[in-house]
């Protein structure tokens, strides 16, 4: 995946517009969880009052409100003989804890889920508009991993680390309200443990997002790996490469496990020392409440109300390790999912050109290269006037598909590498939606989707009637081929394909391109795989049945001998043009592979 320039600022805060919709649901959330902190620490107080104020003899400290409830029932001694009171009031304070949790989390996971949806229906958007050329550049599976693992990774975070980490600072500061009032002193002690354990879990942070990002990067590698054996399992069967890539997935497997050995070895030791310095806080606090409440500094209530606090306020900070490991996890799946979202779209130019895309298709001086210093077609010029039939003959790697998706504009002409044209209209000058509806393209390896027959061929055409799907697919020459099926139309072809011919997958494109009725066709070598007859019953279907311009790209001189124009490429560079009459008598590439195709027929 191409690294882009690293943002200034956090990935994980670029996900904050995403959360647009949802933010009510999550600040409802956070007051929740502020309510069932105050809760949880107001049920140490009712057992310091009950020890201290109820059952021993300390004057109450309760805010006047409470008093005055108290008063009204008969004060400390109705509290002596009805202690239940006491108990109750603990128990409604935990109901109070629980219920606040309960919707707390029901209101994060409405508003994390809505964000992760977002993030996802963007994603996929996002990858839609990106060029061809991005895609040729990056691995599917790795994309996959990008846009699954990654999410969840994130929301994971805001759903469940989120709140920890929001739960752990209001515990803090809830706690030193609390605590300080009781023992100035021991507030201290218990205080200065957070610095220490701030600072591991800062070191750890930084560790394991080192580990984290080549764990996860290689688990993209993985997922790649395993959706090119699953999507090319009839290339491993045919030549037999099952333990070649058996070998293959074992090694990247290896270090895959090999990586998150690593990065667990590195959350053991976060627990580990995290629970080392945890159980020392425990400890100390212990015995210094000792010793503080033997010399009078504090009464047995305060005591055990403290030691309470201080086994709450012990695992959320203990937690803050692991929160800022989850958090380092996810600032490295932000990272990878802003390359995504970073990558530039395809766009129109400026007022693009929005009339009727009709006339002759023209190529003026078009060079193009994939690799810089390396030109694949070089200075091209031809012309295809408005509903003939153009051929297309050349070597493989002469330039023949390039021509085609530079038409397309599956790759974009630089300025200045010439132009190519439509009824006088510069591509770059339309629009890229508009261009696109007006050209039909069927490859020689047509993938297609996992669907019936009868709903791939209407693919696109805005109908699915099975009469104009039958009339096409009759033009592809493959109806009776179909109609071989024990279902007919309704048989599910399997995905990409897999399930027919190579040949019958060309015609099912063919009849798919066809139905869609574009006024501009291209034939790249999708006759390659069919017989010579089936390629002349196809050809003279299109011919007879067929309006529009076509553009036919093959090797075999029979494919496109009947084309109003030929041109022959070698090297990137045309070096003949004219029809087949024309070109079988004079001297070139068009005669020599006649002669030797003719001979071999």
């Amino acid at each position: 995946m191409e690294k882009n320039t690293p943002q200034k600022k956090s990935s994980i805060l670029r996900f904050f517009p995403f959360t647009k919709g949802f933010r009510l649901s999550f600040i409802l959330s956070l007051l929740l969880v502020l309510i069932g902190v105050v809760a949880n620490y107001l049920t140490p107080q009712v057992i310091r009052i009950t020890v201290d104020s109820v059952i021993g003899n300390e004057p109450f400290a309760l805010p006047e409100f409470i008093m005055n409830m108290v008063n009204k029932i008969g004060g400390r001694n109705a509290l002596v003989k009805h202690i239940f009171i006491c108990a109750s009031a603990s128990l409604i304070l935990a109901a109070i804890a629980a219920v606040s949790d309960f919707f707390a989390k029901r209101c994060l996971a409405i508003s994390c889920e809505g964000t992760a949806k977002r993030i996802r229906d963007r994603l996929f958007s996002h990858i839609q508009r990106l060029p061809y050329n991005w895609h040729n550049k990056n691995q599917t599976g790795d994309i996959i991993q990008r846009c699954t693992t990654d999410v969840e990774t994130i929301m994971n975070f805001m759903n469940e680390q989120l709140t920890v980490l929001l739960r752990t600072v209001f515990l803090i500061v809830v706690a030193l309200l609390f605590m300080f009032p009781m023992n100035t002193k021991l507030s201290l002690i218990a205080l200065g443990f957070l610095p220490v354990t701030v600072a591991y879990s800062m070191i750890f942070y930084y560790l394991t997002a080192k580990n984290f990002q080549a764990a996860d990067e290689c688990e993209g590698q993985l997922t790649a790996i395993t959706q090119e054996n699953l999507t090319g399992v009839r290339v491993v069967r045919a030549f037999g490469r099952e333990k070649f890539e058996l070998d293959k997935f074992h090694a990247k497997n290896q270090e895959f496990t090999d990586r998150w050995k690593k990065l667990g070895r590195v959350m053991g030791w976060n627990w580990g020392i995290g629970d080392i310095i945890s159980s020392a806080q425990i400890i100390v606090i212990c015995i210094f409440g000792v010793i503080f409440t033997v010399h009078g500094e504090l009464t047995s209530g305060e005591f055990l109300a403290f030691v309470s606090y201080n086994s709450m306020l012990v695992w959320p900070v203990r937690m803050l390790g692991r929160v800022l490991a989850e958090l380092s996890k996810t600032s490295i799946s932000a990272t990878r999912l802003f390359e995504i979202l970073d990558a530039e779209e395809e766009k129109d130019c400026e007022n693009p050109y929005t009339g009727e895309i009709k006339g002759d298709i023209e190529f003026k001086n078009v060079s193009f290269s994939y690799v810089e210093g390396a030109d694949t077609v070089q200075n091209i010029s031809f012309k295809v006037k408005e509903g003939t039939t153009l051929g297309i003959l050349g070597a493989t790697g002469s330039g023949k598909s390039t021509l085609m998706y530079l038409l397309d504009r599956l790759y974009e002409l630089p300025e200045g590498n010439g132009e190519i044209s439509i009824g006088g209209i510069d591509i770059r000058k339309m629009r890229i939606e508009d261009l696109r509806r007006q050209i039909g393209i069927v490859l020689q390896e047509p993938f297609l989707f996992s669907k019936s027959f009868k709903d791939t061929i209407a693919d696109g055409a805005g109908t699915n009637s099975l009469e104009e799907v039958r009339k096409y697919a009759d033009f592809a020459v493959i109806d009776d081929t179909i109609q071989t099926f024990a279902e007919g139309y309704d048989t599910q072809i399997g995905e990409r394909g897999v399930t027919i011919s190579g040949g019958q997958k060309q015609r099912v494109a063919i009849a798919r391109m066809l139905m869609q009725n574009t006024p501009i066709k291209i034939f790249d070598d999708s006759l390659s795989a069919v017989d010579m007859e089936t390629d002349a019953k196809i050809r003279e279907s299109i011919k007879n049945n067929v309006n529009g311009t076509t553009i036919i790209i093959a090797h075999r001189i029979t494919t496109i001998m009947n084309a109003d124009k030929i041109i022959v490429l070698d090297k990137g560079r045309l070096v003949q043009e004219g029809t087949h009459d024309e070109l079988i008598k004079t001297e070139g590439i068009y005669k020599k592979i006649y002669d030797t195709q003719r001979a071999a027929d």
